[in-house]
């Protein structure tokens, strides 16, 4: 047999050494042994996902204490996988599985619990979820359609283009302090949580300023992109679509990211169990629209960057009371304002050293009980942190300090209750694989 010229019988085994190749069978087989298997030679297999965690002390303004938990679902630990196989030219199809590992999800513990503001290992704590589950079609030139559990076109969009390096530990959503009881300013408890009082999506997922903020069934389409610019859509569920447009590029030095993206989901409500009644569908349905603006800017020679996000909930509709029954109070559409700015420089061998401070407004927008209740509540936040990346482990570690004040006014009286701020420190690191 020749082979570029050369016959591959010209060299014996006597030549190289008689036991030329069992070194190199024994290491194949080791590879094989602790490499993930894939089904078929067709389709390809990558597993991916990142291992995270952190140390967080919290004051309410009565109780502190010093929690260990998870990074909130769908910054969880989690694996992925993911493939594809090329059908002609330009052609391909594939697939994605993303499981996320939630021992304990910083968007629901509280001052009684640090296992999901439950009894240990209830709601979730300890579990598994699925969060992605789709296959998608993708030509070069026409784009990508996907149709399964999947992130929706505005899931994350104001959030991704952080390019920072400190979008975990600092984002707009109000991952740790989300389910924490809201003090008064005598010490007692309001009966509401932080989440409660700085926004609601109104059932359109997600939490704070980044309502849609998670997969869902869907078809989705992704355009190719042109010139740094791409668009993309989807639609599902009993109802909800939503577009984004999103932008990346960068020129004399500065890098550039933006995204913008509409949503709008629909929800029919019906009377079952509640006063015994029948099943019923409500007198008219409820909708959210939900408009988000992301961008950032660095200037690459120095490391000076800054972020900021937008977003607007409009929910329409009736409100429910305790007992599911309709009311007529009109519930307030709410505003999240979101700016972090700060210094990316590599000041050490092991990788970008990010430090960054950060302020966040939300405004109105209130769950149905405050609605009802006739109470509106706007919040405050600030923070500072630093984080390092570590290269050569795929790894970065953070410490951040956030403090969090709240604004509740009683409509009917006219007249401001007052609360304690709510504080916290954390520690944490998230490793790539």
């Amino acid at each position: 047999m020749l082979v570029g010229g050369l016959s591959t019988g010209s060299a014996s085994a006597a030549d190289l050494g008689g036991n030329c190749c069992a070194d190199l069978e024994e290491r194949i087989a080791e590879l094989e042994a602790t490499t993930a298997r894939k089904g078929n030679r067709k389709v390809s297999l990558t597993v991916s996902g990142w291992v995270g965690q952190q140390v967080m002390w919290w004051d309410d303004g009565v109780e502190s204490n010093t929690y260990v938990t998870g990074l909130g679902s769908t910054l969880n630990s989690h694996f992925k996988f993911s493939g594809q196989a090329q059908i002609s030219p330009g052609w391909s199809a594939g697939y994605v599985i993303h499981v996320e590992a939630n021992d304990s999800d910083s968007l629901t513990i509280n001052q009684d619990s640090q296992h999901n503001g439950s009894a240990l290992g209830a709601n979730g704590a300890y579990a598994v979820q699925l969060l992605q589950s789709y296959w998608f079609i993708k030509s070069d030139r026409l784009g990508k359609i996907g149709v399964g559990l999947q992130s929706s076109a505005s899931d994350n969009a104001a959030i991704l283009v952080d390019g920072s390096g400190s979008l975990v530990p600092a984002n707009w959503v109000m991952f740790d302090y989300n389910n924490f009881n809201v003090r008064t300013s005598a010490g007692g408890n309001t009966g509401f949580q932080w989440g409660s009082l700085a926004g609601n999506c109104f059932g359109g997922g997600g939490t704070g300023g980044d309502c849609f903020g998670a997969p869902r069934d869907s078809v989705r389409y992704d355009s190719p992109t042109f010139g740094g610019f791409s668009v993309s859509a989807s639609w599902g569920e009993d109802d909800f679509w939503d577009v984004s447009a999103r932008y990346s590029g960068e020129f004399n030095g500065f890098k550039l990211a933006a995204a913008v993206a509409y949503s709008q989901y629909a929800q029919d409500f019906f009377t079952m169990g509640f006063n015994g009644g029948p099943a019923v569908v409500a007198p008219d349905n409820r909708w959210v629209d939900y408009f988000q603006l992301g961008a950032y800017v660095e200037h690459v020679p120095t490391g000076l960057w800054l972020y900021g996000a937008y977003g607007h909930v409009d929910p329409n509709g009736n409100t429910r009371d305790a007992t599911g029954a309709f009311t007529n109070t009109a519930r307030s559409a709410g505003d999240t304002y979101y700016i972090k700015g700060g210094l990316r420089e590599r000041w050490t061998p092991l990788g970008h050293t990010v430090l960054y401070g950060e302020y966040e407004k939300f405004s109105r927008g209130n769950t149905d009980a405050m609605v009802n209740a006739g109470l509106t509540a706007s919040s405050h936040l600030w923070g500072l942190g630093v984080v390092q990346e570590i290269d050569a482990a795929a790894m970065s570690l953070w410490i951040s300090y956030r403090h969090i004040t709240a604004d509740v006014n009683d409509v009917v009286n006219n007249t401001s209750i007052g609360t304690d701020d709510f504080q916290y420190v954390k520690a944490g690191a998230l490793i790539n694989f």
